[in-house]
């Protein structure tokens, strides 16, 4: 009876635990809007692909009654935030007129008033804001998850070289290793 007993209450701390922990944890969606999408002015490699795997964050965060927060430029035509991950009534919404979205923002603050001490950052562009949001808010003392296959870019040109998008993204993830933890979204899902 004791080994039940102890049992059952090791079994209900874990579960306090694992409570606690994942409501210190924020889904931190960047800029996935209509204009990188095919069609629009900033049209990126396989946005489709990236917003799917998003959608699918998405949902977990949702179902386990987690925090999330959207991030969106301030720009037009094209800046509404893509249907695949289309905001729900209560969900944060941050605007920005920045590349970070902690530089003029509020967003900061909000983490510190819901106690986040945790971020899973994915969105749009690799190499732009996703990469800005992941080393400030690493620098700031958040742990980041960075869920690579929900993240999208673009070739690049710097001088008469063309970068593929593959080697932009790659590249930038290769440096975010020493700001967040890198993982795929199946692998981020499977861990939970």
């Amino acid at each position: 009876m004791k080994k039940v007993f102890s049992f059952l209450i090791i079994s209900v701390l874990t579960v306090f635990v694992c409570m606690a922990q994942s409501s210190k944890t924020a889904l931190l969606l960047i800029d996935i809007q209509d204009f990188y999408f095919p069609g629009g002015r900033s049209a990126l490699v396989e946005p489709e692909k990236a917003a799917a795997n998003a959608a699918k964050l998405l949902g977990y965060f949702r179902k386990e009654n987690m925090l999330v927060i959207h991030v969106r430029h301030n720009s037009e035509p094209g800046g509404k935030i893509n249907d695949l991950v289309k905001p729900m009534p209560g969900e944060k919404i941050v605007s920005k007129k920045e590349v970070s979205c902690f530089l003029g923002t509020d967003l900061q603050q909000f983490l510190k008033t819901k106690n986040i001490d945790s971020l899973v950052v994915c969105g749009m562009q690799t190499h732009m804001c996703v990469e800005a949001a992941t080393r400030a808010a690493s620098d700031m003392g958040y742990k980041c998850i960075l869920v690579h296959d929900a993240c999208a870019t673009k070739d690049l040109k710097f001088g008469n070289k063309v970068i593929k998008a593959e080697d932009v993204h790659y590249s930038t993830l290769a440096t975010l290793v020493n700001y967040a933890k890198v993982v795929s979204t199946e692998e981020y899902l499977k861990g939970k």
